[in-house]
């Protein structure tokens, strides 16, 4: 209703104006009769009313439509009336809602596609770097340990890519079991031994036994690796300092923390270190950060429907709260 008045003020303006001067031009020429005067002044307005009546009850649906802020694109498609602009504009909506639907479609069918390609491209490049690590089970060479080293980096980037990729479809891909916390944490901490070792940074796992929480496996156990990457790799290589895994219950609920002793964060990075690509004072110093890592930590976190949290101060390190209300 206020659009349609604040469309037809203008109209009603100008009608009362034309008959204002309609009845100042007849008492200019001699006419004296008030009374005829008002009767025809009521006759135009009662008509004048009758086609705003007209008007808006033609074109209701339609100034409703464009009254509502937010709403379904194929609602507003749907607008009702038989008047021309109505239906002028209902099969402009149509059109515009048909061409808005393939387009859709078809960046939904690239997606698809996108994510069918990397998730075969990286199944495959996992098959080679199996053999290449097979092949250096049995050298205890530097050279050895150096490759190990960086095929332990290759997987860790196709691991990524992985998740990358699947985190668009993130519940299609989402199976929640019970995990015992302190087994679940080992097991990361074996998965990356190698890690550890080579940076000279040994962790440290303080949880109970009893501890448990309820998620999806594989998604949180690529969450620990990423903070306890993040963890060695912003810790000073051979200094003998730890990365400390640690579960508890607080008020808030369970609580998973991975503390260093590392360089720690900037008070003016620590509300974008989420971002993607985002890697800030420290990565710049880092070849290897790509700003993902984090990144990839939040949006599963979010979408598993828990919280992640960071305190950090320079040079005294850093701890990430994994809390399960």
């Amino acid at each position: 209703m206020r659009l349609f008045l604040r469309e037809h003020s203008p109209l009603i303006l100008i009608v009362i104006l034309q008959l204002g001067v309609v009845t100042a031009v007849f008492y200019l020429d001699g006419y004296r009769s008030w009374k005829v005067a008002v009767y025809a002044a009521v006759l135009g307005l009662c008509l004048f009313g009758a086609y705003l009546v007209y008007r808006y009850a033609s074109h209701g649906s339609f100034y409703k439509m464009l009254g509502r802020h937010e709403q379904p694109v194929e609602e507003t498609a749907s607008v009702t009336g038989s008047a021309p602009l109505p239906a002028a504009m209902r099969e402009l909506l149509a059109e515009q809602y048909k061409n808005y639907d393939q387009l859709r479609l078809e960046a939904e069918r690239n997606r698809e596609s996108h994510v069918t390609f990397i998730n075969r491209w990286v199944h495959q490049m996992k098959t080679p770097l199996s053999v290449l690590e097979l092949m250096l089970q049995e050298d205890d060479s530097e050279r050895g340990a150096s490759m190990r080293e960086e095929t332990d980096r290759l997987r860790k980037g196709l691991e990524t890519v992985l998740y990358m990729s699947r985190l668009d479809t993130f519940e299609q891909d989402f199976a929640v079991e019970r995990i015992p916390l302190r087994e679940w944490a080992n097991d990361v901490i074996l998965q990356n031994r190698r890690l550890f070792i080579r940076s000279g940074v040994f962790p440290r796992l303080e949880a109970d036994e009893e501890l448990v929480v309820h998620a999806d496996r594989k998604w949180l156990s690529f969450i620990l690796e990423q903070l306890l990457t993040n963890a060695v790799n912003y810790s000073e290589p051979g200094s003998g300092s730890g990365v400390t895994i640690a579960a508890y219950r607080d008020e808030g609920g369970t609580v998973v923390e991975v503390r260093d002793q590392g360089a720690g964060i900037p008070q003016s990075d620590l509300k974008r270190i989420f971002q993607p690509y985002f890697t800030g004072e420290n990565g710049r110093s880092l070849k290897e950060s790509t700003g993902m890592g984090l990144y990839l930590v939040k949006s599963a976190m979010d979408r598993m429907g828990y919280r992640l949290d960071v305190e950090s101060r320079v040079g005294e390190g850093t701890v990430m709260r994994l809390i399960f209300p």
